[in-house]
Formats: structure tokens, sequence, C-alpha cells
């Protein structure tokens, strides 16, 4: 059975988006992704040898309570530590294919991210980019709503409902969830029955506040963001998964660099391991510690009535639940963004299972989708 590092905090994930060219959003304007000046100044500082001689790793990860790991691992220097004297150099995306793409051309080497870029990226490349090497959180998304303008899931006809961005992980989860609801919606357009709003993430309370989005299916932080401006939770999304569990955040890594750099990957993954351990032994610490990260890289922290909430509804894990992977590659073949999805491969998991084992820990399963 897969073992689980669970902190107990709090799916329908799915993949992808038509075209790389569309996928340029991102958080500022500094390449694939926003490396903050802030950030820099804090991070702990590298020190020791050079893992393989090696100056630095590029780690993308998304300013979303779903990617703790990556947050808390950053700011306590969890993840630093284990690199020694090789640098980490963070890139902050808003939605999951903007982060393939920088994936793609080698902007990053290593990212936190959600299984539907992850199942698109390996299909498109026909297996050749990336490797799924770890599992960082399940739930933390929501359907929030104007409960004014919606007061139950028969309403969401007419409606405008917003999303990320076009192909991410909770746009394919939307258009999955209307499909079944039998509301019909053109996938690269938006229109139709309801229309779907493709926006980042820190517009979403804005243009929820001043009335042009009538809900937004989401992650944490911003779901707890429009509770706190009036919104409600229509739809938990864990509640439409088995048991509640569904992988909203895994890791991957560039093919290329887990190739020429195993031991480089092997010391993230051990302090993705630890960080993991951390929180789900210090959960109030860890949720200080990702509040303050957030704030480095946003340039402000999230108030208790937002930060408290959006905690609760993440479950930290190592384990990337890769049984869930097939459900979600279903959701995007319905959504139209993928016709024959590759999955055979996308996960390599013989390194996390090294940490696990040195650390005592079980063997994490991959369904049966592993690396040969």
């Amino acid at each position: 059975m897969p073992a689980t590092r669970t902190v107990r905090r709090r799916r329908r994930t799915v993949a992808a988006v038509a075209a790389l060219p569309l996928l340029a959003v991102v958080l500022g304007a500094c390449g694939y992704g926003s490396e903050s000046e802030k950030d820099e100044k804090a991070a702990p500082a590298a020190k020791g040898e050079k893992i393989g001689g090696l100056d630095e790793v590029k780690i993308g990860y998304f300013a979303n309570i779903t990617h703790a790991t990556a947050l808390v691992g950053l700011q306590e220097g969890l993840i630093q530590k284990e690199l020694g004297g090789t640098r980490i150099k963070p890139q902050v995306f808003n939605a999951g294919p903007s982060e393939i793409e920088a994936l793609n051309a080698g902007a990053i080497d290593i990212g936190w991210i959600g299984p539907s870029p992850s199942i698109n990226g390996f299909t498109k490349s026909k297996g050749q980019n990336l490797r799924i090497i770890s599992g960082s959180a399940s739930g933390g998304v929501s359907l929030v709503v104007n409960p004014e303008k919606i007061k139950s899931l028969d309403d969401l006809k007419g409606k405008r409902i917003a999303t990320p961005q076009l192909g991410n992980t909770q746009d394919v989860a939307l258009l999955n969830y209307l499909s079944e609801k039998g509301l019909k919606v053109d996938t690269n357009t938006g229109k139709g029955d309801v229309t779907v709003i493709r926006q980042d993430n820190k517009q979403i309370p804005a243009s929820f506040e001043s009335g042009s989005l009538d809900g937004a299916w989401v992650p944490e932080p911003t779901a707890s963001k429009l509770v706190a401006g009036g919104g409600s939770v229509l739809l938990d999304e864990k509640k439409l998964w088995k048991d509640g569990k569904f992988v909203i955040t895994n890791v991957i890594v560039s093919q290329k660099f887990l190739k020429e750099h195993p031991d480089v990957v092997e010391a993230v993954l051990r302090g993705s391991v630890k960080t993991n351990a951390w929180i789900n032994e210090n959960p109030d610490e860890a949720k200080a510690a990702a509040n303050a990260k957030l704030k480095a890289d946003s340039g402000a922290a999230l108030p208790p009535e937002v930060i408290d909430p959006a905690w609760k509804n993440v479950d930290i894990t190592d384990d990337p639940l890769a049984s869930t992977l097939s459900v979600s590659s279903e959701h995007a073949v319905k959504a139209g963004l993928l016709e024959d999805p590759l999955l055979d491969g996308i996960y390599d998991l013989s390194l996390l299972n090294k940490v696990l084992k040195a650390d005592g820990g079980p063997v994490i399963d991959d369904a049966g989708l592993g690396a040969e």
C-alpha cells in the first residue's frame, strides 16, 4: 500500500492545454517565472561542497498553499541544506502549463506542479521531457461562488466561473465537472452553457469582488481569499474522489537533468521528504514559514482569515497518489485537451524510495506507470 506523510489540513485534476505557445502566463516578467530579489536576499545561503560540482539547480513552484512543501522547504532552508554548496535558483509560476514550457526550455530543472500539465507535457513530448519523482500535496481545491447568484450546483448555467489558466489542473477539473452535469462549454473559448474565464490567481479575488465573476474553481489560498471576501464554498473537490485523496501537486524533473545529475535530484528529494516530515511535526511553525515565503514572493502575507482555513484544506504527502493520475488523464480526453494520453513511464520513484528507505519508510507504488 502507498505510504503517506500527512499533515492533517485539508480532486478532480486533469491534463493540459492544446498548444504550448499559449502558456506564457506567469507571475512577473522575468523569463518564464518570477525570481524575487527579496527571496534571493532572504534565502538560506548555499554552504559547503557543491554536489557533483554543480553551481545551481533551478526550481519552479507556485505561490500557492498547495505548494507548501516548496514554500516551507525553501523558506526554512531544508532543501538548500541537502544541496550544500549547490545554490537553489527559484522561479515562481502562476499555473502548470507555463512551468512545463519553462522545463522544456531548460529554464528550470525541477518543479512542483499539478498532474494535468505533467500529463500533457509528457504526452506531447512522447515521453521524453519529464518524470514525476515524488508527491507533494492532495486536496486544497474548491468551487467558491457568490451565494447571492449561485445557491446550488443546479444554478451554474449562464454563470461566469474562473480558473487560473487554460489547460491547468483546475481548468480541466471544472470542464470535466460541467460536462458531467450536462453543461456544454467550448474548451478553447470558454463559451457555452457556462462561461469559463481564464484568469491569473492573483487577479481572481478582485474580479470576484467587482461582480465580473460569479465563482471560481481555484486552489488554496485563492479559494479562502474568495470566502473571506464574501464567497461560499459550493463544492470541495475532494468530495469527488474516493477517500478524498487526489494528487494536486507532484514533483517533476527534466529527464536530461535527472540523467546528468541524479545526486542533485536525490538531494532535493531528501529535502522534500524532510520538509514534509517537519510540516507534520510542526504544523503551526510550518504555516508561519509558508506565509513568510508567500510574503517574500508576493509582497504580502496572508491574513489569519485566509491562511488558517487554506492550511487546513491541504494534505501534505510524499506519495504522488499515482493511481489517481489515470483518472485525471481520462478527464483531459473528455475535455478535448488530449486524444491519446501517454502515461507509461511517467513516474520514476526510485530515488524517492531510496530516500524513504534510508529514513525507515515504506516503498511508494507507481501504479504500474513507472519508467523501466
